[in-house]
């Protein structure tokens, strides 16, 4: 009871409860669990770890990004942001989870049995682009994926749609190695509007969203679903190259065209080029003869 009595006077608790309280002003003394003041000093340590791997994975997430930009490519990742799971937050979910702050191993325990402490977001633009990040991420060394839910085959009941991938990933700090749990979320742009709405709902109604509420939700979410499908289908007709009609008849024009630029009848040649070749350069780029004969034409074919 003398831990309770002391959390009438907030100026004697740890910085770590005091923040739990404020975060959540409608709990009173009777609701916050007995935790020992030892756990609430130590939380701020047994966290660095913890913003370090996000850290540093959210430098590596963006890096799949700026690599397939820097070589002129289309980049999957639309964004990436990453955090470390709040305090109020982490304490309410050890709670839930019976994990004993008595025991001398309750760290071990707490990186055992909460797994997103560490959390990292990677949003796309498109549901292909979701796949292609898993994949990414599941090939990668540096982090070891062990359990994947697909939430974009199998939506939860609320509508809520994403990929959630668990993996562990190791940092060193201060001469120590840690291996943490971290969670990696893969979402589209729409999944991640839906989700963060769904999110203020469930804060402001404490969880218990409303049953009209809730149906509304779960419209949105299927009208976001096939907005989703609808622009993943104009993305691969977007990718898709459009076909070149090539006339099997061109080499014999290049020839006829070289010929007239041999002979000097420039406009002649300009002209043939002109109604065979125009728009299609990128397919000859790599004809020799073809070069040869843009050189000498030069200015003629922008008349």
């Amino acid at each position: 009871m003398q831990f309770f009595d002391e959390l009438f006077n907030l100026s004697t608790l740890p910085y770590v409860l005091r923040s739990f309280m404020e975060v959540h002003p409608f709990m009173t003394p009777t609701h916050i669990p007995n935790i020992p003041k030892k756990v609430l000093n130590n939380l701020v340590s047994f966290l660095a770890p913890y913003e370090q791997a996000v850290d540093e994975l959210k430098l590596k997430l963006k890096g799949i990004k700026y690599g397939f930009l820097k070589n002129g490519r289309y980049s999957p990742i639309e964004f990436v942001v990453g955090r470390v799971k709040k305090t109020d937050s982490l304490l309410r979910k050890a709670v839930e989870k019976r994990i004993d702050f008595n025991q001398d191993d309750w760290q071990e325990v707490i990186k055992n049995e909460i797994t997103d402490i560490a959390g990292l977001r990677c949003v796309c633009r498109y549901i292909d682009d979701v796949r292609e990040v898993q994949q990414l991420i599941q090939m990668r060394e540096d982090i070891q994926i062990y359990d994947v839910k697909d939430y974009i085959d199998a939506p939860k009941e609320s509508g809520y749609r994403s990929i959630h991938m668990i993996g562990t990933y190791t940092v060193y700090s201060g001469g120590e190695k840690w291996t943490l749990p971290c969670e990696i979320q893969i979402r589209t742009l729409g999944m991640n509007f839906w989700a963060v709405n769904e999110h203020e709902l469930r804060y402001k109604y404490d969880g218990k969203i409303p049953d009209d509420v809730m149906q509304q939700l779960s419209t949105a979410s299927t009208i976001t679903n096939q907005l989703d499908e609808l622009m993943n289908n104009l993305r691969q007709e977007i990718m898709t190259p459009m076909p070149v009609l090539v006339d099997n008849n061109l080499e014999e024009k290049l020839e006829e065209i070289f010929s007239l630029c041999v002979r000097q009848n420039y406009e002649s040649a300009a002209a043939l080029y002109k109604e065979h070749f125009s728009g299609f350069e990128e397919v000859f780029l790599d004809n020799p003869k073809f070069r040869m004969i843009y050189d000498m034409l030069g200015k003629r074919l922008k008349r």
